[in-house]
């Protein structure tokens, strides 16, 4: 499954390249990766469940 996001830099909504699973402060998942077009960093946060 591809993970998508949303990127500041472009305004719209990419699939993230380089997708890494962690674990932000305060212990909810997300996905870190980055941009595919200008490699802003990305983020994409999940559901704890």
């Amino acid at each position: 499954m591809a993970e998508v996001g949303y990127c500041v830099k472009c305004k719209a909504k990419k699939e993230i390249a380089n997708p890494t699973k962690v674990t932000m402060k305060n212990g909810r998942p997300a996905i870190k990766g980055n941009c595919p077009v200008c490699g802003t960093a990305m983020y994409r946060i999940l559901s704890s469940k």
